[in-house]
């Protein structure tokens, strides 16, 4: 019996593997299937079998269990199932600190410099304190509460801020905590003959209509006072010269005019420059003006000779090599001269005033030749360059005029009358065939030379007025000092466009019309500031490079000496004129 169900036992067995191995063969034959498609259903398999590496074709997964046994979670991983927690997510990443790093660098940062801290500033109240630095040494620490008033509450000059009283450059006078209160009807008794706020005062008299007798007596003295000054200003001052030096001319009877050998550099070349470098010192200071300098004038090509103009009415001569002396003194004029301009070989020179008169000069005799006048102040003058036109002249009026006179018979030959306000500069551009003129009504204006309309006029609501111009060593560009505190580039070709590119900052100038200048290689550009600062830019970056003291009052003007690699000339109004170095 127990043989008989052995073999049923042992003859179902068969026939079920058959019937499976039939059925898995008909499987095969019917569906021929990839294995990977399939192995999931299948139960895992021994070391031999496929790994699981091959079948797993999504990202790795942190694991939660990982994570808290203190397996740190790497940041390559690109996907988290859990939500970790901070700690985790900002723990540092495992390996060596650096040991080369020193406590600045280690600290946290978010700028190269360091770390700064996030404040909300009032735009005006950052400029305001910007500016008060700048002119005055010292400014509101922004970390200290400023209701707090200490010493401790200013950062720079703090001595400065104190005997200031911590004004900044927008406030002038008392504060309005200081001043004198209103008067209320109460206080009324406090000031003396105050009856009240419509009452006259106590002693105030009522002005009588004069009787005819009086009025007659009037107008004879006043008619006197107005024929006494036209008079005056009619004649124009007694022109007279000063000889500093002993001998006028040298041993082969060459004058000061003439351009010296023995200087080390070549003042007559007109190559490419050489390579030009940042002035660093001051080497010499030409003293002999008793007020404030208006403008300087290098001699034309060679620039060994330099001719200032003050508001001491005077006009000197001095030597810009060997012992730089004072040569002469031109004396003409009743008030203070405004501008200067050499005539191309420099044997002459013309000089503008506030007494409203135009003279012509011999740079070597001192003599007066002529003087031009329209009754109005000359605010610039300018000689047209041309070798043929050299008898010409071009003068900035305030009456809103450009005047033209010829100077071999002294009258005016023609008018550019289309600026609304006083013009300020004129400058040739376009081998002299144009010149550029700005005014007072804050736009730029482009003539043809003789041709009394202008065919270019550049205004712009954004525009400031611009009272000192300055055209580049190549003539490709003009430098503009713009009263918004920035120096602005026009092309100087064609189409007279403003390069936005090119904008110079970081100088105060409003209200000054401070003179630019450009190195002669154009890697440098040049200015003063309301400061008495000497301010020096690259070209290309438009980077602030250089800030020198130069003036203790306004620095009105630099110049970059034509034929030296880092020579600057500055002007003040506290009478002085530096060479830097």
């Amino acid at each position: 019996m127990s043989a008989a169900i052995a073999s049923l036992v042992s003859y179902g067995s068969d026939s079920d593997s058959e019937n499976e191995s039939e059925s898995n063969t008909s499987v095969e034959k019917v569906n021929p299937v990839d294995p990977d498609a399939t192995a999931h259903l299948k139960p895992l398999q021994s070391e031999n079998s496929m790994s699981l590496a091959v079948l797993n074709s999504a990202p790795e997964v942190a694991v939660k269990e990982a994570v808290e046994t203190g397996i740190h979670l790497d940041p390559a991983l690109k996907e988290v199932t859990y939500n970790p927690t901070y700690e985790t997510m900002f723990a540092p990443e495992f390996g060596p600190t650096n040991p080369f790093k020193s406590q600045q660098m280690a600290a946290p940062r978010n700028m190269l410099s360091g770390y700064a801290e996030p404040a909300h500033v009032n735009d005006f109240m950052f400029e305001q304190q910007r500016r008060t630095f700048s002119s005055y040494g010292y400014a509101l620490d922004p970390s200290v509460d400023t209701h707090e008033s200490s010493s401790n509450t200013y950062i720079g000059a703090v001595e400065e801020a104190e005997k200031h009283k911590g004004l900044t450059v927008f406030e002038s006078g008392l504060k309005k905590s200081q001043k004198r209160k209103k008067v209320k009807g109460g206080d009324a008794g406090e000031i003396d003959n105050y009856l009240g706020p419509w009452a006259k005062y106590a002693d105030e008299k009522d002005v009588a209509k004069p009787t005819e007798d009086e009025q007659k007596e009037l107008d004879e003295i006043t008619a006197k006072r107005q024929k006494k000054g036209r008079n005056e200003e009619d004649a124009p001052s007694e022109e007279k010269t000063i000889l500093h030096v002993k001998d006028m001319y040298d041993y082969q009877g060459r004058s000061y005019l003439h351009v010296p050998q023995d200087v080390g550099i070549n003042l007559r070349s007109a190559d490419t420059p050489d390579k030009c470098y940042l002035p660093k010192k001051q080497i010499h200071v030409w003293s002999g003006h008793t007020k404030g300098v208006s403008a300087i004038r290098l001699f034309p090509n060679s620039g060994h000779l330099l001719l200032s103009c003050s508001m001491d009415c005077k006009i000197k001569l001095w030597e810009v090599y060997g012992e730089r002396r004072c040569l002469r003194t031109f004396i003409g004029h009743s008030k203070a001269v405004r501008d200067i301009c050499f005539n191309n070989t420099g044997t002459q020179f013309l000089s503008a005033a506030y007494d409203r008169y135009i003279k012509l000069w011999d740079s070597e005799t001192g003599q007066c030749i002529s003087h031009f006048t329209n009754r109005k102040v000359p605010y610039c003058v300018k000689f047209n360059p041309d070798e043929d036109k050299q008898n010409l002249l071009v003068a900035g009026m305030s009456d809103k005029k450009i005047v033209q006179w010829d100077i071999r018979t002294g009258e005016v030959v023609q008018e550019y009358d289309r600026h609304l306000g006083a013009v300020n500069t004129i400058t040739f551009v376009d081998e002299n065939r144009r010149f550029v003129s700005t005014s007072d009504d804050k736009s730029l204006r482009v003539w043809e030379w003789d041709i009394p309309v202008d065919f270019k006029y550049i205004a712009e609501p954004s525009m400031h007025s611009m009272p000192a111009v300055t055209l580049s060593p190549n003539g490709k560009w003009l430098a503009c000092q713009s009263m918004d505190n920035q120096i602005l580039i026009f092309g100087a070709q064609n189409r007279f466009r403003l390069n936005k590119k090119k904008v110079f900052k970081g100088h105060m100038v409003a209200g000054y019309a401070c003179q630019v200048d450009f190195s002669p290689d154009m890697s440098y550009v040049v200015s003063g500031d309301a400061d008495g600062k000497l301010n020096i830019w690259d070209w290309k970056t438009t980077k602030l490079y250089h800030r020198i003291k130069a003036h203790d009052k306004v620095c009105i003007s630099a110049l970059w000496h034509p034929h030296e690699t880092s020579k600057v000339i500055t002007c003040g109004w506290d009478g002085q004129i530096k060479l830097w170095d």
